[in-house]
Protein backbone atom coordinates (compact mmCIF):
# COMPACT_ATOMS: atom_id res chain seq x y z
CA UNK A 1 0.00 0.00 0.00
CA UNK A 2 1.03 3.76 -0.61
CA UNK A 3 0.44 6.19 1.88
CA UNK A 4 -1.08 9.62 0.80
CA UNK A 5 -0.26 11.51 4.09
CA UNK A 6 0.88 14.72 3.88
CA UNK A 7 1.28 14.75 -0.11
CA UNK A 8 1.92 18.11 -1.09
CA UNK A 9 2.06 19.97 -4.15
CA UNK A 10 5.92 20.10 -4.50
CA UNK A 11 6.83 22.86 -6.43
CA UNK A 12 3.34 24.50 -7.33
CA UNK A 13 3.34 22.47 -9.99
CA UNK A 14 -0.06 21.91 -9.85
CA UNK A 15 -1.01 25.22 -9.03
CA UNK A 16 0.95 25.87 -12.05
CA UNK A 17 -1.22 23.22 -14.04
CA UNK A 18 -4.37 24.86 -13.44
CA UNK A 19 -2.82 28.40 -13.80
CA UNK A 20 -2.37 27.73 -17.43
CA UNK A 21 -5.68 25.46 -17.75
CA UNK A 22 -7.26 28.82 -17.03
CA UNK A 23 -5.22 30.65 -19.41
CA UNK A 24 -6.42 28.00 -21.89
CA UNK A 25 -10.26 28.21 -21.09
CA UNK A 26 -10.29 31.94 -22.21
CA UNK A 27 -7.71 32.65 -24.76
CA UNK A 28 -8.39 30.85 -27.34
CA UNK A 29 -11.65 32.94 -27.93
CA UNK A 30 -9.76 35.95 -26.40
CA UNK A 31 -7.80 36.30 -29.67
CA UNK A 32 -10.45 34.89 -31.85
CA UNK A 33 -12.26 38.52 -31.17
CA UNK A 34 -8.81 40.24 -31.23
CA UNK A 35 -9.08 39.77 -34.89
CA UNK A 36 -12.34 41.29 -35.30
CA UNK A 37 -10.81 43.79 -38.10
CA UNK A 38 -9.97 41.46 -39.82
CA UNK A 39 -13.67 39.66 -40.28
CA UNK A 40 -15.06 42.78 -40.55
CA UNK A 41 -12.59 43.90 -43.62
CA UNK A 42 -12.90 40.82 -45.51
CA UNK A 43 -16.40 40.84 -45.23
CA UNK A 44 -16.30 44.06 -46.93
CA UNK A 45 -14.42 42.37 -49.36
CA UNK A 46 -11.31 44.39 -48.38
CA UNK A 47 -11.88 47.01 -51.00
CA UNK A 48 -13.71 49.74 -49.40
CA UNK A 49 -13.26 49.93 -45.45
CA UNK A 50 -16.19 52.69 -45.40
CA UNK A 51 -18.85 49.94 -46.93
CA UNK A 52 -21.32 48.95 -44.51
CA UNK A 53 -21.05 46.48 -42.40
CA UNK A 54 -24.15 44.46 -43.92
CA UNK A 55 -23.49 41.23 -42.22
CA UNK A 56 -23.79 42.70 -39.12
CA UNK A 57 -20.57 40.89 -37.70
CA UNK A 58 -19.88 42.23 -34.81
CA UNK A 59 -23.76 41.81 -33.41
CA UNK A 60 -24.09 38.20 -34.47
CA UNK A 61 -20.91 36.79 -33.75
CA UNK A 62 -22.00 37.83 -29.64
CA UNK A 63 -25.26 36.38 -30.16
CA UNK A 64 -23.90 33.41 -31.69
CA UNK A 65 -20.54 33.15 -29.44
CA UNK A 66 -23.71 33.83 -25.85
CA UNK A 67 -26.39 31.33 -27.00
CA UNK A 68 -23.60 27.88 -26.88
CA UNK A 69 -21.70 29.03 -23.81
CA UNK A 70 -25.01 29.33 -22.03
CA UNK A 71 -27.06 26.67 -23.30
CA UNK A 72 -23.94 24.21 -23.00
CA UNK A 73 -22.72 25.65 -19.38
CA UNK A 74 -26.62 24.27 -18.49
CA UNK A 75 -26.42 21.09 -20.26
CA UNK A 76 -23.09 20.23 -18.68
CA UNK A 77 -24.21 20.83 -15.05
CA UNK A 78 -27.05 18.15 -15.04
CA UNK A 79 -24.31 15.87 -17.78
CA UNK A 80 -21.43 15.54 -16.57
CA UNK A 81 -21.82 12.89 -14.34
CA UNK A 82 -22.40 10.78 -17.63
CA UNK A 83 -20.05 11.66 -19.61
CA UNK A 84 -16.27 10.39 -18.40
CA UNK A 85 -14.19 13.78 -17.38
CA UNK A 86 -11.47 13.29 -19.76
CA UNK A 87 -13.84 13.08 -23.02
CA UNK A 88 -14.76 16.40 -22.07
CA UNK A 89 -12.06 18.35 -21.11
CA UNK A 90 -9.96 16.57 -23.46
CA UNK A 91 -12.07 16.42 -26.35
CA UNK A 92 -13.10 19.75 -26.05
CA UNK A 93 -9.48 21.08 -26.17
CA UNK A 94 -8.87 18.98 -29.32
CA UNK A 95 -12.34 20.14 -31.20
CA UNK A 96 -11.12 23.91 -30.64
CA UNK A 97 -7.78 23.04 -31.51
CA UNK A 98 -9.01 22.03 -35.04
CA UNK A 99 -11.06 25.03 -34.88
CA UNK A 100 -8.39 27.17 -34.74
CA UNK A 101 -6.46 25.24 -37.05
CA UNK A 102 -9.18 25.55 -39.91
CA UNK A 103 -9.92 29.66 -39.51
CA UNK A 104 -6.19 29.99 -39.69
CA UNK A 105 -5.91 28.24 -42.84
CA UNK A 106 -9.06 30.03 -44.49
CA UNK A 107 -6.64 32.87 -43.61
CA UNK A 108 -5.39 32.00 -47.07
CA UNK A 109 -7.95 30.70 -48.77
CA UNK A 110 -10.43 32.50 -51.18
CA UNK A 111 -14.36 32.34 -50.70
CA UNK A 112 -16.73 34.77 -51.21
CA UNK A 113 -18.41 36.54 -48.80
CA UNK A 114 -21.54 34.43 -48.06
CA UNK A 115 -19.54 31.39 -47.23
CA UNK A 116 -16.70 33.02 -45.21
CA UNK A 117 -19.41 34.68 -43.11
CA UNK A 118 -21.61 31.00 -42.58
CA UNK A 119 -18.24 28.90 -41.94
CA UNK A 120 -17.13 31.79 -39.43
CA UNK A 121 -20.66 31.95 -37.93
CA UNK A 122 -20.47 27.99 -37.68
CA UNK A 123 -16.88 28.12 -36.07
CA UNK A 124 -18.21 30.80 -33.90
CA UNK A 125 -20.58 28.15 -32.26
CA UNK A 126 -18.81 25.37 -32.57
CA UNK A 127 -15.67 27.42 -30.04
CA UNK A 128 -17.77 28.52 -27.65
CA UNK A 129 -20.03 25.35 -27.37
CA UNK A 130 -16.80 23.18 -26.66
CA UNK A 131 -15.33 26.20 -24.25
CA UNK A 132 -18.57 26.09 -22.52
CA UNK A 133 -18.33 22.45 -21.81
CA UNK A 134 -14.27 22.97 -21.13
CA UNK A 135 -15.03 26.15 -18.59
CA UNK A 136 -17.78 24.11 -16.80
CA UNK A 137 -15.95 20.52 -16.23
CA UNK A 138 -12.56 22.96 -15.29
CA UNK A 139 -14.59 24.81 -12.69
CA UNK A 140 -15.85 21.29 -11.52
CA UNK A 141 -12.47 19.92 -11.25
CA UNK A 142 -10.70 22.55 -9.67
CA UNK A 143 -13.85 22.93 -7.24
CA UNK A 144 -12.28 19.28 -5.41
CA UNK A 145 -9.32 21.04 -4.43
CA UNK A 146 -8.71 23.73 -1.91
CA UNK A 147 -10.10 27.02 -2.55
CA UNK A 148 -6.90 28.85 -3.09
CA UNK A 149 -6.38 26.84 -6.28
CA UNK A 150 -9.96 28.25 -7.35
CA UNK A 151 -8.06 31.83 -7.36
CA UNK A 152 -5.22 30.17 -9.17
CA UNK A 153 -7.36 29.38 -12.07
CA UNK A 154 -9.37 32.25 -12.60
CA UNK A 155 -5.93 34.12 -12.52
CA UNK A 156 -4.71 32.37 -15.61
CA UNK A 157 -8.21 33.46 -17.48
CA UNK A 158 -7.30 36.80 -16.52
CA UNK A 159 -3.76 36.59 -18.11
CA UNK A 160 -5.15 35.19 -20.97
CA UNK A 161 -7.25 38.18 -21.75
CA UNK A 162 -4.20 40.33 -21.11
CA UNK A 163 -2.09 38.67 -23.47
CA UNK A 164 -4.77 39.35 -26.11
CA UNK A 165 -4.81 42.70 -25.12
CA UNK A 166 -1.04 43.07 -25.80
CA UNK A 167 -1.70 41.73 -29.07
CA UNK A 168 -3.77 44.28 -30.37
CA UNK A 169 -1.94 46.88 -28.83
CA UNK A 170 1.45 45.53 -30.33
CA UNK A 171 -0.55 45.06 -33.67
CA UNK A 172 -2.12 48.65 -33.99
CA UNK A 173 1.59 50.30 -32.81
CA UNK A 174 3.62 48.46 -35.33
CA UNK A 175 0.20 48.94 -38.08
CA UNK A 176 0.55 45.32 -39.18
CA UNK A 177 -1.50 43.97 -42.11
CA UNK A 178 -4.76 42.91 -40.80
CA UNK A 179 -4.44 39.45 -42.38
CA UNK A 180 -1.15 39.12 -41.06
CA UNK A 181 -2.17 40.11 -37.64
CA UNK A 182 -5.00 37.36 -37.90
CA UNK A 183 -2.73 34.63 -38.62
CA UNK A 184 -1.20 35.38 -35.38
CA UNK A 185 -4.70 35.19 -33.49
CA UNK A 186 -4.92 32.16 -34.58
CA UNK A 187 -2.52 30.15 -34.66
CA UNK A 188 -1.09 31.39 -30.65
CA UNK A 189 -4.53 29.46 -29.36
CA UNK A 190 -3.33 26.44 -31.07
CA UNK A 191 -0.04 26.33 -29.28
CA UNK A 192 -1.79 26.87 -25.73
CA UNK A 193 -4.17 24.85 -26.31
CA UNK A 194 -1.43 22.00 -27.59
CA UNK A 195 -0.36 23.17 -23.70
CA UNK A 196 -3.35 22.85 -21.85
CA UNK A 197 -3.92 19.75 -23.12
CA UNK A 198 -0.62 18.55 -21.98
CA UNK A 199 -0.75 19.96 -18.67
CA UNK A 200 -4.40 18.23 -18.44
CA UNK A 201 -3.04 14.87 -19.32
CA UNK A 202 0.03 15.41 -16.37
CA UNK A 203 -2.52 15.94 -13.97
CA UNK A 204 -2.97 12.37 -12.99
CA UNK A 205 0.29 11.67 -12.45
CA UNK A 206 0.96 14.32 -9.63
CA UNK A 207 0.51 12.78 -6.38
CA UNK A 208 -0.79 16.17 -4.74
CA UNK A 209 -3.66 16.57 -7.86
CA UNK A 210 -5.08 12.51 -7.01
CA UNK A 211 -5.62 13.21 -3.40
CA UNK A 212 -8.16 15.15 -4.14
CA UNK A 213 -9.35 14.58 -8.08
CA UNK A 214 -9.37 10.85 -7.66
CA UNK A 215 -11.54 8.50 -5.31
CA UNK A 216 -9.57 6.75 -2.72
CA UNK A 217 -8.35 3.58 -3.28
CA UNK A 218 -6.63 0.24 -1.54
CA UNK A 219 -3.27 2.15 -3.01
CA UNK A 220 -3.69 6.13 -2.00
CA UNK A 221 -5.22 5.24 1.42
CA UNK A 222 -3.14 5.71 4.65
CA UNK A 223 -2.16 2.21 5.58
CA UNK A 224 0.01 1.16 8.71
CA UNK A 225 0.53 -2.50 9.23
CA UNK A 226 0.41 -3.63 13.26
CA UNK A 227 0.19 -6.23 15.57
CA UNK A 228 -2.91 -7.16 17.09
CA UNK A 229 -3.30 -8.38 20.73
CA UNK A 230 -3.66 -11.79 19.37
CA UNK A 231 0.29 -12.01 17.78
CA UNK A 232 -1.65 -11.81 14.50
CA UNK A 233 -1.11 -8.61 11.59
CA UNK A 234 -3.94 -6.25 11.57
CA UNK A 235 -4.26 -3.13 8.97
CA UNK A 236 -5.22 0.14 10.62
CA UNK A 237 -6.73 2.47 7.08
CA UNK A 238 -7.04 5.88 7.98
CA UNK A 239 -8.62 8.37 5.13
CA UNK A 240 -6.86 11.46 5.99
CA UNK A 241 -8.82 13.89 3.61
CA UNK A 242 -11.92 12.45 4.13
CA UNK A 243 -12.04 12.21 7.74
CA UNK A 244 -13.05 8.47 7.84
CA UNK A 245 -10.55 5.83 9.83
CA UNK A 246 -11.23 2.60 9.60
CA UNK A 247 -8.87 0.22 12.45
CA UNK A 248 -8.22 -3.17 13.28
CA UNK A 249 -9.10 -5.10 9.92
CA UNK A 250 -7.08 -7.25 7.66
CA UNK A 251 -5.64 -5.58 4.39
CA UNK A 252 -8.34 -7.75 2.37
CA UNK A 253 -11.23 -6.38 4.76
CA UNK A 254 -9.40 -2.97 4.39
CA UNK A 255 -10.10 -2.57 0.46
CA UNK A 256 -13.33 -3.91 0.95
CA UNK A 257 -13.88 -1.19 3.11
CA UNK A 258 -12.95 1.03 1.25
CA UNK A 259 -14.38 0.41 -1.94
CA UNK A 260 -18.00 0.30 -0.57
CA UNK A 261 -16.93 3.48 1.21
CA UNK A 262 -16.23 5.06 -2.31
CA UNK A 263 -19.26 3.57 -3.50
CA UNK A 264 -21.74 5.23 -0.60
CA UNK A 265 -19.54 8.60 -1.84
CA UNK A 266 -21.20 8.16 -4.79
CA UNK A 267 -24.40 6.84 -4.15
CA UNK A 268 -24.62 9.94 -1.83
CA UNK A 269 -23.80 13.11 -3.78
CA UNK A 270 -26.80 15.24 -3.44
CA UNK A 271 -28.92 16.71 -7.05
CA UNK A 272 -28.70 19.42 -8.71
CA UNK A 273 -31.25 21.48 -6.89
CA UNK A 274 -30.27 20.17 -3.58
CA UNK A 275 -26.52 21.83 -4.79
CA UNK A 276 -28.25 25.19 -6.04
CA UNK A 277 -30.36 25.76 -2.16
CA UNK A 278 -26.90 25.94 -0.91
CA UNK A 279 -24.74 28.47 -3.43
CA UNK A 280 -27.63 30.48 -4.88
CA UNK A 281 -26.43 33.61 -3.27
CA UNK A 282 -22.85 32.93 -4.89
CA UNK A 283 -24.88 32.40 -8.10
CA UNK A 284 -26.72 35.60 -7.93
CA UNK A 285 -23.49 37.08 -7.14
CA UNK A 286 -20.98 35.92 -9.79
CA UNK A 287 -24.89 36.36 -12.63
CA UNK A 288 -24.82 40.00 -11.13
CA UNK A 289 -20.70 41.23 -11.52
CA UNK A 290 -20.42 40.03 -14.81
CA UNK A 291 -24.14 41.49 -15.85
CA UNK A 292 -22.51 44.93 -14.98
CA UNK A 293 -19.15 44.27 -16.36
CA UNK A 294 -20.63 42.96 -19.97
CA UNK A 295 -23.00 45.53 -20.13
CA UNK A 296 -20.57 48.45 -20.51
CA UNK A 297 -17.12 46.11 -21.69
CA UNK A 298 -16.46 46.06 -24.71
CA UNK A 299 -19.34 46.85 -25.97
CA UNK A 300 -19.61 51.02 -24.48
CA UNK A 301 -16.03 51.19 -23.56
CA UNK A 302 -14.75 50.61 -26.95
CA UNK A 303 -16.13 53.66 -28.41
CA UNK A 304 -14.28 56.38 -25.64
CA UNK A 305 -12.37 58.93 -27.40
CA UNK A 306 -9.08 59.91 -25.72
CA UNK A 307 -9.23 63.49 -24.62
CA UNK A 308 -6.06 64.32 -22.27
CA UNK A 309 -2.99 62.08 -22.70
CA UNK A 310 -3.78 60.22 -25.75
CA UNK A 311 -5.99 63.10 -27.63
CA UNK A 312 -5.10 61.83 -31.08
CA UNK A 313 -4.20 58.60 -30.53
CA UNK A 314 -6.92 56.33 -31.00
CA UNK A 315 -5.33 53.41 -32.01
CA UNK A 316 -3.18 53.18 -28.84
CA UNK A 317 -6.15 54.66 -26.43
CA UNK A 318 -8.84 51.50 -27.27
CA UNK A 319 -6.23 48.85 -26.72
CA UNK A 320 -4.14 50.25 -23.84
CA UNK A 321 -6.92 51.88 -21.75
CA UNK A 322 -9.72 50.10 -22.31
CA UNK A 323 -8.50 46.36 -22.95
CA UNK A 324 -5.08 46.34 -21.51
CA UNK A 325 -5.90 48.04 -17.94
CA UNK A 326 -8.89 46.11 -17.45
CA UNK A 327 -7.80 42.93 -18.40
CA UNK A 328 -4.55 43.83 -15.76
CA UNK A 329 -6.65 45.13 -13.16
CA UNK A 330 -8.88 42.09 -13.65
CA UNK A 331 -5.96 39.97 -13.38
CA UNK A 332 -4.72 42.00 -10.11
CA UNK A 333 -8.15 41.78 -8.35
CA UNK A 334 -8.59 37.80 -8.70
CA UNK A 335 -4.92 37.62 -7.73
CA UNK A 336 -5.89 39.47 -4.35
CA UNK A 337 -7.80 36.48 -3.38
CA UNK A 338 -4.93 34.61 -2.40
CA UNK A 339 -4.16 36.19 0.16
CA UNK A 340 -7.32 38.25 1.25
CA UNK A 341 -10.89 37.08 1.51
CA UNK A 342 -13.28 39.46 2.65
CA UNK A 343 -16.26 39.64 2.93
CA UNK A 344 -16.61 36.02 4.50
CA UNK A 345 -18.66 33.86 2.38
CA UNK A 346 -21.48 34.04 4.96
CA UNK A 347 -21.32 37.66 4.68
CA UNK A 348 -23.99 40.18 4.39
CA UNK A 349 -21.52 42.81 3.23
CA UNK A 350 -20.95 40.36 0.45
CA UNK A 351 -24.06 40.72 -1.97
CA UNK A 352 -24.27 44.66 -1.29
CA UNK A 353 -20.73 45.21 -2.71
CA UNK A 354 -21.63 43.22 -5.89
CA UNK A 355 -24.75 44.98 -6.29
CA UNK A 356 -22.79 48.28 -5.59
CA UNK A 357 -20.84 48.16 -8.49
CA UNK A 358 -23.83 49.00 -10.84
CA UNK A 359 -22.50 52.71 -9.97
CA UNK A 360 -19.87 52.04 -12.70
CA UNK A 361 -22.24 51.46 -15.72
CA UNK A 362 -23.10 55.58 -15.38
CA UNK A 363 -19.57 56.54 -14.79
CA UNK A 364 -18.47 54.80 -17.82
CA UNK A 365 -21.11 56.08 -20.05
CA UNK A 366 -20.56 59.31 -18.80
CA UNK A 367 -17.21 59.54 -19.81
CA UNK A 368 -16.35 60.84 -23.67
CA UNK A 369 -17.99 58.03 -25.67
CA UNK A 370 -18.48 58.61 -28.76
CA UNK A 371 -21.06 58.83 -30.91
CA UNK A 372 -23.87 60.35 -28.29
CA UNK A 373 -26.73 62.29 -28.47
CA UNK A 374 -29.24 61.99 -25.02
CA UNK A 375 -26.41 62.31 -22.23
CA UNK A 376 -23.69 64.52 -21.36
CA UNK A 377 -20.19 63.84 -21.48
CA UNK A 378 -19.05 64.31 -17.10
CA UNK A 379 -15.99 62.93 -17.68
CA UNK A 380 -14.38 63.72 -20.27
CA UNK A 381 -10.04 63.31 -19.28
CA UNK A 382 -8.75 60.25 -19.64
CA UNK A 383 -7.38 59.85 -16.51
CA UNK A 384 -11.31 60.31 -15.19
CA UNK A 385 -11.61 57.24 -17.56
CA UNK A 386 -8.68 55.06 -16.40
CA UNK A 387 -9.79 55.68 -12.76
CA UNK A 388 -13.14 54.36 -13.56
CA UNK A 389 -12.05 51.72 -15.68
CA UNK A 390 -9.43 50.34 -12.87
CA UNK A 391 -11.48 50.22 -10.04
CA UNK A 392 -14.39 48.49 -12.57
CA UNK A 393 -11.83 45.67 -13.13
CA UNK A 394 -10.43 44.86 -10.29
CA UNK A 395 -13.55 44.89 -8.25
CA UNK A 396 -14.72 42.08 -10.99
CA UNK A 397 -12.12 40.29 -10.35
CA UNK A 398 -12.09 39.96 -7.10
CA UNK A 399 -15.55 39.40 -6.47
CA UNK A 400 -16.08 37.50 -9.40
CA UNK A 401 -13.11 35.31 -7.85
CA UNK A 402 -14.66 34.89 -4.59
CA UNK A 403 -17.69 33.64 -5.53
CA UNK A 404 -16.26 31.30 -7.48
CA UNK A 405 -14.34 29.83 -4.92
CA UNK A 406 -16.74 30.66 -2.01
CA UNK A 407 -19.25 28.31 -3.95
CA UNK A 408 -17.53 24.79 -3.26
CA UNK A 409 -17.02 25.45 0.21
CA UNK A 410 -20.62 25.74 0.78
CA UNK A 411 -21.49 21.99 0.00
CA UNK A 412 -19.89 18.96 0.95
CA UNK A 413 -16.49 17.76 -0.64
CA UNK A 414 -18.50 15.16 -2.47
CA UNK A 415 -21.03 18.26 -4.09
CA UNK A 416 -18.06 20.18 -4.95
CA UNK A 417 -17.96 19.25 -8.95
CA UNK A 418 -21.59 19.87 -8.92
CA UNK A 419 -21.21 23.25 -7.60
CA UNK A 420 -18.19 24.16 -9.76
CA UNK A 421 -20.33 22.81 -12.71
CA UNK A 422 -23.28 25.22 -11.63
CA UNK A 423 -21.84 27.93 -11.09
CA UNK A 424 -19.99 28.39 -14.45
CA UNK A 425 -23.81 28.15 -16.24
CA UNK A 426 -24.26 31.56 -13.68
CA UNK A 427 -21.12 33.13 -15.14
CA UNK A 428 -22.45 32.39 -18.34
CA UNK A 429 -26.17 33.71 -17.67
CA UNK A 430 -24.03 37.10 -16.58
CA UNK A 431 -22.41 37.02 -19.64
CA UNK A 432 -25.40 36.91 -21.50
CA UNK A 433 -27.77 39.27 -20.09
CA UNK A 434 -24.79 42.06 -19.92
CA UNK A 435 -24.29 41.42 -23.30
CA UNK A 436 -28.06 41.84 -23.94
CA UNK A 437 -28.58 45.04 -21.69
CA UNK A 438 -25.13 46.64 -23.63
CA UNK A 439 -27.42 47.05 -26.71
CA UNK A 440 -30.11 48.88 -24.53
CA UNK A 441 -27.07 50.93 -22.69
CA UNK A 442 -25.75 52.01 -26.95
CA UNK A 443 -29.43 53.40 -27.31
CA UNK A 444 -29.72 55.00 -24.29
CA UNK A 445 -26.22 57.22 -25.88
CA UNK A 446 -26.83 57.13 -28.92
CA UNK A 447 -30.34 56.26 -30.19
CA UNK A 448 -28.78 53.17 -32.44
CA UNK A 449 -28.17 49.28 -30.94
CA UNK A 450 -25.93 48.47 -33.41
Amino acid sequence: MRICKGALDKGGLVAVIFFLLGMGTLLPWNFFITAMTYFTDRLKNGTNSTQPDTYMFSNNSVLLAQLPLLLFTLLNSFLYQHIAEKIRIAGSMVAILLLFILTAILVKVDMDRDSFFSITMATIWFINMFGAILQGSLFGLVGKLPSRFSSVFMSGQAVAGIFSGLAMLFSNIFETNPESSALGYFITPCAATLLTLFCYLLLPHLRFARTYLEKVSCETADAVKEPSANGSETVKVKLNDLGHEFNDIGETEACEKLNKFNDEQTEEKSTVPQVFRKIWVMALCVTCVFAVTLSVFPAITINTKPSGFFEGKDHIFVPLCSFLVFNVMDWIGRSLTSCLQWPSMKSRLFPIFVLSRVVFIPALMLCNVQPRNYLPVVFNHDMAYIIFMSLFAISNGYLACLSMSYAPQLVRPKDAETAGALMTFFLALGLSLGAAFSFGLKSLLSGKSN
